[in-house]
């Protein structure tokens, strides 16, 4: 099977977030993934807060994973302030917010592509940090990153209460 890597464009919020909702739906431990809903992608898309990448089978034009970067800014969620970076290099994060492989195409590498998609055009316009959060015991998405060379800078509490290593990777040093 070949797939095709595409930037999602703002018509395309819904088929992202049903390809996320359909994949927390199916996940055992609901707590390892923090979905993210229609309305955030479409704004996120919309007012350019981030960028999306969606992963197509070529015959069939099926989505068969998605990706979502969002920019943080200075904003308080911004996972530099718990690194402690200097306020001026918060604009420098970004924050690789949701991955999600439909099952039946899981192991075909989509999520090392859409990350490596993504890192490309970060790279290109001037961020140096890539970030993300990962539940502790989901050794698969975590083992994914740090195969990038993203790696566990701290383990907190996020998300109201949810335990989460966060992973940093630096580019354009």
């Amino acid at each position: 099977m070949e797939f095709s890597i595409e930037r999602a464009v703002t018509q395309d919020f819904q088929a992202l977030a049903n390809v996320i909702h359909t994949v927390w739906e199916k996940i055992e431990n609901k707590d390892w993934f923090v979905a993210d809903h229609a309305d955030f992608i479409h704004d996120l898309l919309q007012h350019q807060n981030g960028i999306g990448y969606k992963a197509m089978v070529k015959e069939s034009g099926i989505i068969a994973g998605v990706f979502v970067v969002t920019f943080p800014g200075r904003q308080e969620e911004n996972l530099g302030w718990d690194m402690g970076l200097p306020e001026e290099e918060l604009e420098k994060v970004a924050h690789m917010e949701s991955v999600a492989i439909l099952p039946e195409y899981r192991g075909n590498g989509l999520q090392y592509a859409l990350m490596q998609a993504a890192e490309k055009e970060l790279r290109q316009r001037g961020y140096g940090y890539l970030m993300c959060t990962i539940h502790p015991e989901n050794v698969y998405s975590k083992e994914n990153v740090i195969r990038q060379g993203y790696e566990v800078v701290m383990t907190k509490e996020k998300y109201g209460g949810l335990v989460r290593d966060i992973l940093l990777k630096k580019i354009n040093e």
